[in-house]
């Protein structure tokens, strides 16, 4: 018996909220992240880890998304940290 594409492509009401919660953490952690840097009270190394473990739950959260974190992650991550830490 065949299953149709759609049939294919639905997703169950628990894998939709389960994907929902990780995109929830992963945000959360985003923004507290960032407003830590943006504080300008920690040593720039740390600046650095906090944002290089932002991305490492990124990627346990959601495996080989890497890329697309950098997208939207990245650019945030490096403007403040440039602007906090007075970098070029």
């Amino acid at each position: 018996m065949a299953m149709s594409i759609a049939g294919s492509l639905r997703f169950s009401q628990l894998e939709i909220d389960e994907e929902s919660r990780r995109i929830r953490r992963l945000r959360i952690v985003v923004n507290l992240s960032l407003s830590l840097i943006a504080q300008g009270d920690l040593p720039f190394s740390e600046a650095q880890e906090i944002s290089a473990a932002a991305r490492r739950l990124a990627e346990s959260l959601f495996p080989g998304k890497g890329p697309v974190y950098d997208l939207l992650y990245g650019p945030k991550f490096r403007r403040l940290i440039n602007d906090v830490y007075r970098l070029q």
